[in-house]
Protein backbone atom coordinates (compact mmCIF):
# COMPACT_ATOMS: atom_id res chain seq x y z
CA UNK A 1 0.00 0.00 0.00
CA UNK A 2 1.50 3.33 -0.99
CA UNK A 3 1.52 6.26 1.40
CA UNK A 4 -0.66 8.43 -0.80
CA UNK A 5 -3.42 5.80 -1.06
CA UNK A 6 -3.36 5.19 2.67
CA UNK A 7 -3.47 8.90 3.38
CA UNK A 8 -6.39 9.40 1.01
CA UNK A 9 -8.42 6.58 2.57
CA UNK A 10 -7.74 7.79 6.11
CA UNK A 11 -8.86 11.28 5.15
CA UNK A 12 -12.23 10.00 3.97
CA UNK A 13 -12.82 7.01 6.22
CA UNK A 14 -15.58 7.75 8.77
CA UNK A 15 -14.63 7.63 12.41
CA UNK A 16 -10.92 7.71 11.73
CA UNK A 17 -8.66 10.43 13.03
CA UNK A 18 -5.70 11.14 10.82
CA UNK A 19 -2.56 11.28 12.92
CA UNK A 20 0.15 13.65 11.74
CA UNK A 21 3.75 12.70 12.23
CA UNK A 22 6.59 14.88 13.53
CA UNK A 23 7.00 16.65 10.19
CA UNK A 24 4.85 17.87 7.35
CA UNK A 25 4.41 16.01 4.11
CA UNK A 26 4.41 17.38 0.61
CA UNK A 27 1.34 15.29 -0.27
CA UNK A 28 -2.07 16.92 -0.14
CA UNK A 29 -3.70 16.55 3.28
CA UNK A 30 -7.03 17.44 4.77
CA UNK A 31 -5.48 19.56 7.51
CA UNK A 32 -2.68 22.04 7.62
CA UNK A 33 0.46 20.64 9.19
CA UNK A 34 2.25 23.17 11.37
CA UNK A 35 5.76 22.15 10.27
CA UNK A 36 5.87 24.42 7.25
CA UNK A 37 3.88 27.13 8.98
CA UNK A 38 6.16 26.79 12.00
CA UNK A 39 9.23 27.63 9.93
CA UNK A 40 7.42 30.60 8.42
CA UNK A 41 6.22 31.67 11.86
CA UNK A 42 9.78 31.63 13.17
CA UNK A 43 10.85 33.88 10.29
CA UNK A 44 7.95 36.27 10.95
CA UNK A 45 8.75 36.42 14.66
CA UNK A 46 12.39 37.22 13.98
CA UNK A 47 11.43 39.73 11.30
CA UNK A 48 9.06 41.79 13.48
CA UNK A 49 11.46 41.70 16.43
CA UNK A 50 14.38 42.64 14.21
CA UNK A 51 12.66 45.60 12.54
CA UNK A 52 11.34 46.96 15.82
CA UNK A 53 14.57 46.55 17.75
CA UNK A 54 16.55 48.08 14.91
CA UNK A 55 14.27 51.12 14.97
CA UNK A 56 14.05 51.58 18.75
CA UNK A 57 17.18 50.26 20.47
CA UNK A 58 19.48 52.92 21.82
CA UNK A 59 23.18 52.90 20.84
CA UNK A 60 24.09 51.71 24.34
CA UNK A 61 21.63 48.80 24.22
CA UNK A 62 23.00 47.69 20.84
CA UNK A 63 26.37 46.99 22.47
CA UNK A 64 24.90 44.29 24.71
CA UNK A 65 26.31 40.82 23.87
CA UNK A 66 22.91 39.18 23.36
CA UNK A 67 21.93 41.92 20.95
CA UNK A 68 25.10 41.28 18.96
CA UNK A 69 24.30 37.57 18.82
CA UNK A 70 20.75 38.28 17.70
CA UNK A 71 22.04 40.66 15.03
CA UNK A 72 24.11 37.78 13.63
CA UNK A 73 21.04 35.50 13.62
CA UNK A 74 18.98 38.14 11.79
CA UNK A 75 20.97 37.47 8.64
CA UNK A 76 19.03 34.26 8.03
CA UNK A 77 15.56 35.77 8.61
CA UNK A 78 14.89 37.15 5.12
CA UNK A 79 16.48 34.17 3.30
CA UNK A 80 14.37 31.79 5.39
CA UNK A 81 11.25 33.83 4.60
CA UNK A 82 11.91 33.59 0.85
CA UNK A 83 13.05 29.97 1.04
CA UNK A 84 9.84 28.82 2.72
CA UNK A 85 7.71 30.89 0.34
CA UNK A 86 9.14 29.05 -2.67
CA UNK A 87 8.88 25.76 -0.85
CA UNK A 88 5.19 26.27 -0.09
CA UNK A 89 4.35 27.12 -3.70
CA UNK A 90 5.74 23.84 -5.07
CA UNK A 91 4.38 21.84 -2.13
CA UNK A 92 0.89 23.11 -2.94
CA UNK A 93 1.14 21.72 -6.48
CA UNK A 94 1.06 18.15 -5.19
CA UNK A 95 1.64 15.27 -7.57
CA UNK A 96 -0.98 16.02 -10.22
CA UNK A 97 0.88 16.45 -13.55
CA UNK A 98 -1.31 19.33 -14.73
CA UNK A 99 -1.51 21.19 -11.43
CA UNK A 100 0.88 23.95 -12.52
CA UNK A 101 -1.23 24.70 -15.60
CA UNK A 102 -4.53 24.33 -13.76
CA UNK A 103 -3.53 26.89 -11.09
CA UNK A 104 -1.63 29.31 -13.34
CA UNK A 105 -4.36 31.94 -13.39
CA UNK A 106 -4.73 31.90 -9.61
CA UNK A 107 -0.97 32.15 -9.09
CA UNK A 108 -0.71 35.07 -11.51
CA UNK A 109 -3.38 36.88 -9.49
CA UNK A 110 -1.47 36.14 -6.29
CA UNK A 111 1.74 37.51 -7.73
CA UNK A 112 -0.02 40.69 -8.86
CA UNK A 113 -1.47 41.14 -5.37
CA UNK A 114 1.97 40.72 -3.82
CA UNK A 115 3.41 43.30 -6.23
CA UNK A 116 0.58 45.72 -5.47
CA UNK A 117 1.05 45.39 -1.70
CA UNK A 118 4.82 45.64 -1.99
CA UNK A 119 4.76 48.88 -3.96
CA UNK A 120 1.90 50.26 -1.86
CA UNK A 121 3.99 49.90 1.30
CA UNK A 122 6.68 52.12 -0.25
CA UNK A 123 4.32 54.81 -1.50
CA UNK A 124 5.91 58.11 -0.32
CA UNK A 125 2.75 60.19 -0.57
CA UNK A 126 1.55 62.70 -3.17
CA UNK A 127 3.40 65.60 -1.55
CA UNK A 128 6.74 63.80 -1.82
CA UNK A 129 6.05 62.80 -5.43
CA UNK A 130 5.14 66.38 -6.40
CA UNK A 131 8.22 67.78 -4.64
CA UNK A 132 10.61 65.35 -6.35
CA UNK A 133 8.99 65.70 -9.77
CA UNK A 134 9.50 63.24 -12.61
CA UNK A 135 13.07 62.36 -11.66
CA UNK A 136 15.09 59.20 -11.10
CA UNK A 137 14.94 59.92 -7.36
CA UNK A 138 11.14 59.86 -7.47
CA UNK A 139 11.04 56.66 -9.55
CA UNK A 140 13.52 54.96 -7.23
CA UNK A 141 11.41 55.95 -4.23
CA UNK A 142 8.09 54.83 -5.72
CA UNK A 143 9.46 51.61 -7.24
CA UNK A 144 11.72 50.62 -4.34
CA UNK A 145 12.18 46.85 -4.57
CA UNK A 146 11.50 44.90 -1.38
CA UNK A 147 10.70 41.36 -0.25
CA UNK A 148 7.10 41.25 -1.49
CA UNK A 149 8.12 42.45 -4.95
CA UNK A 150 10.85 39.81 -5.06
CA UNK A 151 8.42 37.04 -4.14
CA UNK A 152 5.78 38.41 -6.51
CA UNK A 153 8.07 38.44 -9.55
CA UNK A 154 9.60 35.08 -8.60
CA UNK A 155 6.13 33.55 -8.25
CA UNK A 156 5.04 35.03 -11.58
CA UNK A 157 8.10 33.87 -13.53
CA UNK A 158 8.27 30.49 -11.83
CA UNK A 159 4.56 29.76 -12.30
CA UNK A 160 4.66 30.51 -16.03
CA UNK A 161 7.75 28.35 -16.57
CA UNK A 162 6.37 25.45 -14.53
CA UNK A 163 3.13 25.58 -16.53
CA UNK A 164 5.12 25.21 -19.77
CA UNK A 165 7.34 22.25 -18.84
CA UNK A 166 6.45 18.62 -17.98
CA UNK A 167 5.89 18.11 -14.27
CA UNK A 168 7.99 14.98 -13.76
CA UNK A 169 11.20 15.76 -15.60
CA UNK A 170 11.00 19.44 -16.43
CA UNK A 171 9.93 20.89 -13.08
CA UNK A 172 13.09 19.97 -11.09
CA UNK A 173 15.36 21.01 -13.96
CA UNK A 174 13.72 24.43 -14.34
CA UNK A 175 13.79 25.07 -10.60
CA UNK A 176 17.42 23.98 -10.31
CA UNK A 177 18.40 26.23 -13.22
CA UNK A 178 16.67 29.20 -11.56
CA UNK A 179 18.04 28.43 -8.09
CA UNK A 180 21.61 28.32 -9.41
CA UNK A 181 21.37 30.70 -12.35
CA UNK A 182 19.84 33.71 -10.57
CA UNK A 183 22.63 34.01 -7.94
CA UNK A 184 25.40 33.22 -10.45
CA UNK A 185 24.17 35.92 -12.84
CA UNK A 186 23.67 38.55 -10.12
CA UNK A 187 26.99 40.36 -10.41
CA UNK A 188 26.64 40.63 -14.18
CA UNK A 189 23.04 41.81 -13.93
CA UNK A 190 24.00 44.53 -11.45
CA UNK A 191 26.56 45.86 -13.92
CA UNK A 192 24.10 45.56 -16.79
CA UNK A 193 21.58 47.73 -14.97
CA UNK A 194 23.72 50.87 -15.13
CA UNK A 195 22.04 53.50 -17.28
CA UNK A 196 18.69 51.70 -17.45
CA UNK A 197 15.46 53.28 -16.07
CA UNK A 198 15.27 53.41 -12.28
CA UNK A 199 12.48 50.81 -11.90
CA UNK A 200 14.57 48.32 -13.92
CA UNK A 201 17.62 49.11 -11.82
CA UNK A 202 15.57 48.49 -8.70
CA UNK A 203 14.53 45.11 -10.08
CA UNK A 204 18.07 44.10 -11.06
CA UNK A 205 19.78 45.51 -7.97
CA UNK A 206 21.78 48.30 -9.59
CA UNK A 207 19.93 51.17 -7.89
CA UNK A 208 20.47 52.38 -4.36
CA UNK A 209 17.56 51.54 -2.09
CA UNK A 210 16.80 48.17 -3.68
CA UNK A 211 16.68 46.08 -0.51
CA UNK A 212 15.79 42.70 -1.97
CA UNK A 213 16.55 42.86 -5.71
CA UNK A 214 15.51 39.94 -7.87
CA UNK A 215 19.20 39.19 -8.38
CA UNK A 216 20.24 37.44 -6.16
CA UNK A 217 17.32 37.30 -3.67
CA UNK A 218 14.95 35.34 -5.93
CA UNK A 219 17.54 32.58 -5.73
CA UNK A 220 16.33 31.82 -2.20
CA UNK A 221 12.75 31.46 -3.44
CA UNK A 222 13.75 29.08 -6.22
CA UNK A 223 16.10 27.16 -3.91
CA UNK A 224 13.17 26.46 -1.61
CA UNK A 225 11.00 25.45 -4.55
CA UNK A 226 13.75 23.14 -5.86
CA UNK A 227 14.15 21.53 -2.41
CA UNK A 228 10.40 20.88 -2.29
CA UNK A 229 10.43 19.25 -5.73
CA UNK A 230 13.25 16.90 -4.66
CA UNK A 231 11.89 16.03 -1.22
CA UNK A 232 8.54 15.17 -2.75
CA UNK A 233 9.98 11.74 -3.65
CA UNK A 234 10.98 10.99 -0.04
CA UNK A 235 8.79 9.59 2.68
CA UNK A 236 7.54 12.22 5.12
CA UNK A 237 9.03 12.43 8.58
CA UNK A 238 12.61 11.53 9.41
CA UNK A 239 13.84 11.09 5.79
CA UNK A 240 12.75 14.61 4.85
CA UNK A 241 14.08 16.20 8.03
CA UNK A 242 17.48 14.54 7.96
CA UNK A 243 17.80 15.23 4.25
CA UNK A 244 17.31 18.92 4.91
CA UNK A 245 19.94 18.84 7.65
CA UNK A 246 22.37 16.95 5.44
CA UNK A 247 22.00 19.28 2.45
CA UNK A 248 22.14 22.39 4.65
CA UNK A 249 25.26 21.21 6.44
CA UNK A 250 26.83 20.26 3.11
CA UNK A 251 26.28 23.73 1.67
CA UNK A 252 27.74 25.38 4.78
CA UNK A 253 30.77 23.08 4.69
CA UNK A 254 31.30 23.74 1.00
CA UNK A 255 31.29 27.51 1.43
CA UNK A 256 33.69 27.27 4.37
CA UNK A 257 36.16 24.83 2.81
CA UNK A 258 36.56 26.66 -0.50
CA UNK A 259 38.56 29.87 -0.69
CA UNK A 260 35.76 32.16 -1.79
CA UNK A 261 37.07 35.61 -2.80
CA UNK A 262 33.70 37.35 -2.99
CA UNK A 263 31.24 37.54 -0.09
CA UNK A 264 29.49 40.68 -1.30
CA UNK A 265 25.71 41.16 -1.59
CA UNK A 266 25.70 39.86 -5.18
CA UNK A 267 27.85 36.81 -4.40
CA UNK A 268 26.42 33.42 -5.31
CA UNK A 269 28.46 31.90 -2.48
CA UNK A 270 26.74 34.16 0.03
CA UNK A 271 23.39 32.88 -1.27
CA UNK A 272 24.59 29.29 -0.95
CA UNK A 273 25.73 29.96 2.62
CA UNK A 274 22.38 31.48 3.61
CA UNK A 275 20.46 28.71 1.84
CA UNK A 276 22.42 26.21 3.89
CA UNK A 277 21.48 28.02 7.09
CA UNK A 278 17.85 28.17 6.04
CA UNK A 279 17.72 24.46 5.22
CA UNK A 280 19.18 23.67 8.64
CA UNK A 281 16.42 25.69 10.30
CA UNK A 282 13.81 23.95 8.15
CA UNK A 283 15.27 20.58 9.06
CA UNK A 284 15.11 21.34 12.77
CA UNK A 285 11.51 22.54 12.52
CA UNK A 286 10.58 19.52 10.41
CA UNK A 287 11.98 17.11 13.00
CA UNK A 288 10.51 19.01 15.94
CA UNK A 289 7.40 17.59 17.61
CA UNK A 290 4.14 18.86 16.19
CA UNK A 291 3.23 20.55 19.45
CA UNK A 292 6.43 22.58 19.43
CA UNK A 293 6.25 23.71 15.82
CA UNK A 294 2.53 24.29 16.29
CA UNK A 295 3.26 27.16 18.67
CA UNK A 296 4.63 29.19 15.77
CA UNK A 297 2.21 27.90 13.15
CA UNK A 298 -0.52 30.55 13.76
CA UNK A 299 2.00 33.29 13.00
CA UNK A 300 3.08 31.45 9.87
CA UNK A 301 -0.47 31.25 8.58
CA UNK A 302 -0.84 35.01 8.97
CA UNK A 303 2.67 35.92 7.82
CA UNK A 304 1.72 38.02 4.80
CA UNK A 305 -0.68 40.24 6.68
CA UNK A 306 1.60 40.58 9.71
CA UNK A 307 4.31 41.71 7.30
CA UNK A 308 2.01 44.23 5.63
CA UNK A 309 0.65 45.58 8.94
CA UNK A 310 3.86 45.98 10.93
CA UNK A 311 6.00 47.83 8.37
CA UNK A 312 3.94 51.08 8.32
CA UNK A 313 3.82 51.07 12.12
CA UNK A 314 7.59 50.72 12.44
CA UNK A 315 8.79 52.83 9.51
CA UNK A 316 5.75 54.93 8.63
CA UNK A 317 3.81 55.21 5.41
CA UNK A 318 3.45 58.16 3.01
CA UNK A 319 3.27 61.29 5.21
CA UNK A 320 2.51 59.36 8.41
CA UNK A 321 5.54 58.88 10.67
CA UNK A 322 6.23 55.50 12.27
CA UNK A 323 7.95 54.43 15.47
CA UNK A 324 11.37 54.92 13.90
CA UNK A 325 10.65 58.67 13.61
CA UNK A 326 8.32 59.20 16.57
CA UNK A 327 10.40 57.29 19.14
CA UNK A 328 13.71 56.63 17.43
CA UNK A 329 16.68 54.67 18.80
CA UNK A 330 16.15 55.67 22.42
CA UNK A 331 14.83 52.61 24.26
CA UNK A 332 16.59 50.01 26.32
CA UNK A 333 16.35 46.32 25.52
CA UNK A 334 13.39 45.45 27.84
CA UNK A 335 11.27 48.36 26.62
CA UNK A 336 12.06 47.71 22.95
CA UNK A 337 11.26 44.01 23.35
CA UNK A 338 7.98 44.92 25.01
CA UNK A 339 7.02 47.17 22.11
CA UNK A 340 8.01 44.50 19.57
CA UNK A 341 6.00 41.80 21.37
CA UNK A 342 2.95 44.04 21.64
CA UNK A 343 3.20 45.00 17.98
CA UNK A 344 3.44 41.36 16.94
CA UNK A 345 0.41 40.47 19.03
CA UNK A 346 -1.71 43.35 17.73
CA UNK A 347 -0.82 42.64 14.11
CA UNK A 348 -1.63 38.96 14.57
CA UNK A 349 -5.03 39.75 16.10
CA UNK A 350 -5.89 42.28 13.38
CA UNK A 351 -4.80 39.82 10.67
CA UNK A 352 -6.84 37.03 12.25
CA UNK A 353 -9.95 39.20 12.46
CA UNK A 354 -9.43 40.39 8.90
CA UNK A 355 -9.15 36.82 7.64
CA UNK A 356 -12.33 35.85 9.48
CA UNK A 357 -14.23 38.78 8.00
CA UNK A 358 -12.94 37.87 4.54
CA UNK A 359 -14.01 34.24 4.96
CA UNK A 360 -17.47 35.35 6.04
CA UNK A 361 -17.77 37.64 3.03
CA UNK A 362 -16.49 34.96 0.64
CA UNK A 363 -17.61 31.62 2.14
CA UNK A 364 -16.93 29.77 -1.12
CA UNK A 365 -13.21 30.54 -0.66
CA UNK A 366 -13.02 29.07 2.86
CA UNK A 367 -10.86 25.97 2.87
CA UNK A 368 -9.39 26.64 -0.56
CA UNK A 369 -5.76 27.22 -1.44
CA UNK A 370 -5.30 30.98 -1.34
CA UNK A 371 -2.45 33.44 -1.29
CA UNK A 372 -1.09 31.53 1.68
CA UNK A 373 0.54 29.09 -0.73
CA UNK A 374 2.98 31.77 -1.84
CA UNK A 375 3.77 33.52 1.41
CA UNK A 376 1.32 32.86 4.20
CA UNK A 377 0.84 29.12 4.41
CA UNK A 378 -0.67 26.29 2.38
CA UNK A 379 -4.21 25.18 3.08
CA UNK A 380 -4.22 21.57 1.96
CA UNK A 381 -7.15 19.96 0.21
CA UNK A 382 -8.03 16.29 0.71
CA UNK A 383 -8.19 15.85 -3.06
CA UNK A 384 -4.65 14.80 -4.00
Amino acid sequence: MCFRDAASRSAYAPGRVKRLGPSFTFQQQSTRHPGLDGARGLAVLAMVLGHTLDALLSPEARLHPWVQHYWAFRGVTAPLFLLVSGWAVVAALGSKPTSARDTLGRRVRRSLLLLFLGYLLHWPGWHAVRDMGWTDAMLSRVFAFDALQCIGFALLIGSVLLALVPARGGRPLVLMALAVGVPVASAAMWKLGGGLPSPVQQFLGSAEGSRFPFFPWAGFFFAGAFAASLLNVLRPGLPQGFSLLAVGAGLLALTQLLLVPDWGPASAWMVAYRVGQGLLVLGVVTLAPTRLSGLLAPLGRLSLWIYVLHLPVVYGWADIAGLASRVGPTLGAPAALGVATALLGVCAVVAKVGRWVTDQARPWRAGSTTLNASIGGTRMSPRA
